[in-house]
């Protein structure tokens, strides 16, 4: 019988297959695509020499492939529709985010760090396919991966401070709302981990027994995003899936793996945790 973690990344769509990479399944209905999000344990450079990286600079700037291979330029989102092509972007922490246009084939490898976040890199990628490709967000699919959850990304006043001014549409601070959940990532903030030692199974077992205990209290609060006293916590992947929205993507068409790269050592490296002794890890998509 599979685990409750297991059987909840099943249905999110995201598994790990032979080769220690991240698939999702619902990308796999495309069969012209190339996709995953690599783990500390997957070479990706080594499984293809047409890939296109970047100089990623914390930014909003998106580029252009083109069809070509190697270090393309500085920015922080790759954008292609060359049959034979693949693009990708590295983190440690940040979040990657690959985006699909199912109509046009083509698609883009986002790096959303917090400062990338901050100048709405999530919302320019969609923006710079329609420039480039023609795409219509409706025609989106955007898979958000491994990255710091909001359980580690704990920030200091200047970062939250940027949020809070980021024209990005939510205030975080000691004395202001946290994010709202969107509806259909209810059942995601299961595998929002009850912090680093924790293991993924243990971690869920936690946060039922906090919703039970919530709603048994009747404080409302049953699924809503945890809470740490006086510290400041970001979460990305809920700051890039607002911005999915807003450009356009579908909420039935973005998948979130919601899973921690602080948290989860065996998968992932960490800058966070691992500091200058942190790898990177590879996050593709391309066309066949």
């Amino acid at each position: 019988m599979a685990c409750d973690a297991c059987a909840t990344l099943r249905v999110m769509g995201f598994y790990r297959d032979a080769d220690q990479i991240y698939r999702v399944r619902e990308l796999e209905d495309f069969p012209w695509l190339v996709h995953g999000f690599g783990t500390r344990n997957a070479d990706i450079p080594g499984l293809f020499a047409n890939l296109a990286t970047l100089k990623q600079i914390h930014s909003s700037t998106c580029l252009p492939a083109g069809g070509r291979a190697g270090l393309i330029g500085e920015g922080d989102a790759l954008l292609e529709d060359a049959p034979g092509a693949v693009v990708a972007v590295r983190t440690a922490d940040c979040i990657p985010i690959l985006l699909v246009d199912q109509r046009l084939r083509a698609v883009a490898a986002v790096h959303a760090g917090w400062r990338g976040t901050a100048a709405g890199i999530a919302r320019r990628a969609v923006e710079a396919m329609r420039e480039r490709f023609g795409t219509d967000a409706g025609d989106v699919h955007a898979a958000i991966g491994p990255g710091i959850g909001e359980c580690c990304f704990e920030v200091g006043p200047e970062v939250a401070a940027e949020f809070g001014r980021g024209g990005i549409g939510n205030d975080i601070g000691n004395d202001v709302a946290a994010p709202p959940v969107f509806p259909s990532y209810k059942a995601a903030q299961e595998l929002s981990y009850g912090g680093p030692g924790l293991s993924l199974e243990a971690s869920i077992a936690d946060r039922r027994q906090k919703a039970e205990r919530s709603e048994r209290l009747g404080t409302g609060q049953a699924m809503g995003p945890p809470h740490y006293a006086d510290k400041v916590h970001i979460d990305l992947a809920a700051e890039n899936r607002r911005q999915l929205l807003e450009a356009g993507v579908t909420d039935e068409r973005i998948y979130a793996s919601n899973l921690c790269t602080k948290c989860l050592s065996g998968d992932f490296h960490s800058f966070r945790r691992d500091r200058e002794a942190a790898g990177r890890l590879f996050s593709f998509a391309g066309i066949r």
